[in-house]
């Protein structure tokens, strides 16, 4: 019996004895096993250490130095985490579809790098959401952030696909089709049968068959093993570097990028540099010595408008005549550019944009003199050609022989008709041409040193020229008539008209490029989707009845209808050299069935 007396587990475990002991070691024994399942942190003071609950674990030493080793490591183990995240076909298709979503904006939204006239007039037409979308850059999405980051974020996720992918597709290639399974009846197609032809020619027979068919064989001591449909992944890998290649021709694109707008007369020209240009964009790391050297020259304009029906008014064709040369020494060559038919020269492209008409004017100050003589900037304010006139004469003298600026300013109407009570044309041709012009003296402001646009007349330091009467002074003139200014301020004669036609000179070097990744693309698309990757085995031993028994089995890593068909045809092909034979009754080949699987 236990003693009651003494200090609790002195006395009791004295007398429980050998049995204590033993349940004790047991315990002990079950909480070690325990202790090395149990993921939770474990206390590891005995090594300087203790374990501090963490994403990737780890024990963390004591001091500065072991809390700098624990937090690096996860920091690493987060980036690494992040890592497979980003490289990870699934975010890829994410940041893919993201990268579409980002240019929806840039077609709906006016951007400033292809027409900031038209930004302006949004701006001023949305004066609440203006603000939001210059936050938002949506303005020029293309050059976000936001779009930027997608963009690089994508370039890197399929660096990081592509990179172990190929690693893999290169052992793939290195390495030589798997020996046959045991049981060749499991595979999801195969045939068999009996022959008298021997184990040895029917292998040489299935090598040379599966070899004629483009397999890759391997022959083993009973049997031989193929394997085809390797451009699946080459197609993979082609879709996915195409994809890449399309994202530096479009970053080169933008980069390099040239492109412009030139406004030419008829009889006047342009040579491709930089002052030639009314407007110039250019990307980043553009250059003025990377513009191609040639230049043309408009000899003519031609345009027809339909006259009748509900579609009155509407250009049915636009057609610039021009000369142009490549270099300065480049032969003068004849070519018509119209509407999505550029001109491609010297590695650029020169598109027709717009048209109009040019009023020929020549001005004469008091004195006589002509202060100016050519055509007046004008610029389309509807479909029917009505324009909006001026003309800036700086320098001029009047009848006393004082200096001061004139300037004029109206509308040009290629089709006026007053029965309509405006004085807006009625149709684009030059049905009833008239230059409806008013007359400004004063200061226009050209020495200031701040830019002025030549379609606007800047009248605030100017006053406009008036009638004997008081009446503001304006006049309607036709071809060959002549404006006299108040005061003998001199004259404005109506020359003639010419026609103008508005150019984009584009230069993006990397449209080549991003044909060559599109159809690099398309290519290995349909090689992922239409290659099948399958395996086929041969096999031939010598039978318990002395014949030889055939199996041919194959296998597709995805589904594929034509396997059974592609077997059947292989052993179809076989079948001459190993010609099928009754087995003998009884045999355990002639009552072995497939456990699985369908015969080919």
């Amino acid at each position: 019996m236990a003693k009651t007396n003494g200090p609790a587990g002195t006395d009791a475990g004295t007398e429980a004895g050998p049995d204590a002991a033993d349940a004790t070691e047991t315990v002990d024994t079950t909480a070690a096993a325990a202790a090395a399942l149990s993921t939770a942190p474990v206390d590891d003071d005995a090594e300087g250490g203790r374990a501090v609950p963490g994403s990737f674990g780890g024990v963390r030493r004591p001091g500065v130095l072991g809390a700098l080793a624990w937090a690096g490591r996860e920091a690493l183990g987060w980036v690494r985490w992040c890592w497979r995240q980003l490289t990870s076909m699934r975010v890829a298709l994410i940041l893919l579809f993201l990268l579409s979503l980002a240019t929806v904006p840039g077609s709906l939204v006016p951007q400033t790098g292809v027409d900031e006239l038209k930004v302006e007039q949004w701006r001023g037409k949305h004066g609440t959401l203006a603000p939001i979308y210059d936050k938002l850059g949506l303005f020029h999405v293309y050059s976000s952030v936001w779009f930027s980051a997608i963009y690089i974020l994508l370039f890197v996720s399929l660096i990081g696909c592509i990179v172990p992918r190929t690693w893999q597709f290169v052992g793939q290639l290195r390495s030589r089709p798997p020996g046959a399974p045991r049981r060749l009846t499991r595979m999801p197609a195969h045939a068999t049968w009996h022959t008298s032809a021997e184990p040895e020619q029917v292998l040489a027979a299935a090598e040379r068959l599966l070899r004629r068919r483009r397999f890759r064989v391997e022959r083993a001591a009973d049997s031989v093993g193929a394997e085809k449909g390797y451009l699946r992944e080459a197609g993979n890998l082609l879709f996915h570097v195409s994809l890449i290649v399309m994202l530096v021709a479009f970053a080169s694109g933008q980069l390099f990028k040239s492109e412009g707008g030139k406004l030419v007369v008829e009889g006047d020209g342009f040579s491709n540099t930089l002052t030639q240009y009314d407007d110039f964009k250019s990307g980043s790391l553009f250059s003025a010595d990377d513009l191609d050297p040639f230049g043309f020259r408009l000899d003519s304009f031609s345009g027809s408008y339909e006259r009748t029906g509900p579609q009155k008014g509407t250009p049915r064709d636009y057609a610039a005549h021009i000369t142009y040369w490549d270099g300065p020494d480049g032969t003068p060559r004849k070519a018509t550019v119209k509407v999505n038919e550029p001109l491609e020269t010297a590695g650029s492209k020169v598109y027709l944009i717009g048209h109009g008409y040019a009023p020929m004017v020549t001005v004469r100050d008091g004195k006589g003199d002509v202060a100016f003589r050519g055509p007046m900037p004008s610029l389309p304010l509807d479909s029917n050609v009505t324009e909006t006139s001026v003309l800036k004469v700086p320098d001029y003298r009047d009848k006393d022989g004082k200096e001061s600026d004139l300037g004029f300013k109206g509308n040009f109407v290629p089709t006026l008709d007053l029965r309509s009570g405006t004085m807006l044309s009625q149709f684009p041709a030059l049905d009833n041409p008239r230059l409806v012009l008013t007359a400004y003296r004063g200061n226009l402001g050209l020495d200031s040193g701040v830019p002025q646009s030549v379609y606007q007349l800047d009248d605030s330091r100017m006053k406009q020229f008036a009638d004997p009467d008081g009446s503001k002074f304006a006049q309607i003139l036709k071809v060959g008539d002549t404006m006299t200014l108040p005061e003998g301020a001199g004259t404005l004669h109506f020359d003639g008209i010419r026609q103008w036609a508005t150019f984009q000179v584009s230069q993006k070097p990397g449209n080549g490029l991003a044909l060559a990744g599109a159809v690099g693309a398309l290519v290995g698309l349909a090689g992922s989707l239409f290659v099948q990757r399958r395996r086929v085995w041969v096999r031939a031993l010598a039978g318990e009845d002395g014949r030889t028994v055939v199996e041919l089995a194959g296998l597709a890593r995805s589904e594929s209808a034509r396997l059974p068909e592609e077997l059947a045809a292989l052993a179809a092909g076989l079948q001459p050299h190993a010609p099928p034979v009754a087995p003998e009754p009884g045999t355990p080949a002639d009552t072995a069935e497939p456990s699985e699987g369908a015969r080919a």
